[in-house]
């Protein structure tokens, strides 16, 4: 592939899980001891603001307390060295691949690390606790949610991804079930431009079969060996 086209990378849960933080969709995930509907959507937040705060406070306390791997590093050192347009599009909502000294990545589900204003709209950096009733910097409302998008909210920045996409020579799928919509529809959208397509994941995902080439192991490993690969050719 010449290093002048846009690579898109989209991250999901299982990119981080080998630094210790849960899963949504394993047997012991996240949403085993909680319902959906009780802690990630517009309604939870208004019928019981506390148990959503709370759910999303003991995240953000969990996150202090990991810290990125090898395949955060790897993409991170791609993005250093690549010469061309890349993006990556998560959808975790933690910090790991700032941490890590990526700098081109786009939270298109949010990110524990910020609070977002019900009544302006404003965003402001969050760390440790976030209270209901919390006022917003901007305009003093008692109105800061955490900055997530809840399910039945449209993710972010589709527009540049989808455009970003569009122009790629690459397509890479890390870490994800392959069940969330709209991100597992991009692969879809790559293969009917023409555009190659990798999957790398600890298993089979929902949607390998939509993928020109899968590799399936720990992303610890796999990805550092395939940023080693694609710098080489």
């Amino acid at each position: 592939m010449p290093k002048t086209h846009p690579i898109v990378i989209l991250t999901g849960a299982g990119i981080s899980a080998e630094s210790g933080l849960e899963t949504f969709r394993s047997a012991d995930g996240l949403w085993a001891n909680h319902r959906i509907e009780d802690v990630c959507t517009p309604e939870a937040l208004a019928r019981d603001p506390a148990l959503v705060h709370h759910f999303y406070n003991q995240r953000r306390a969990a996150l202090a307390s990991v810290a990125p791997n090898a395949a955060h590093q790897a993409l991170a050192r791609l993005e250093q060295a690549w010469p061309g347009e890349l993006l990556i599009v998560t959808q975790n909502v933690d910090d790991l691949h700032e941490r890590a000294g990526s700098r081109r990545i786009i939270h298109m589900h949010g990110a524990l690390n910020s609070a977002l204003c019900a009544a302006c709209g404003e965003r402001q950096p969050w760390q440790g606790d976030l209270p209901p009733g919390a006022p917003c910097a901007a305009c003093a409302a008692p109105m800061l949610r955490p900055d997530i998008v809840f399910f039945g909210e449209i993710p972010y920045h589709m527009d540049r991804i989808e455009a970003t996409l569009a122009r790629a020579g690459l397509f890479v799928s890390i870490g994800t079930s392959g069940a969330v919509y709209p991100a597992a529809g991009f692969v879809r959208m790559a293969g009917a431009l023409g555009i190659p397509t990798l999957e790398i994941n600890l298993e089979p995902s929902a949607g390998s079969g939509w993928f020109d080439e899968c590799r399936h192991g720990p992303a610890g490993a796999l990805v550092p060996a395939w940023v080693d690969a694609l710098l080489a050719g």
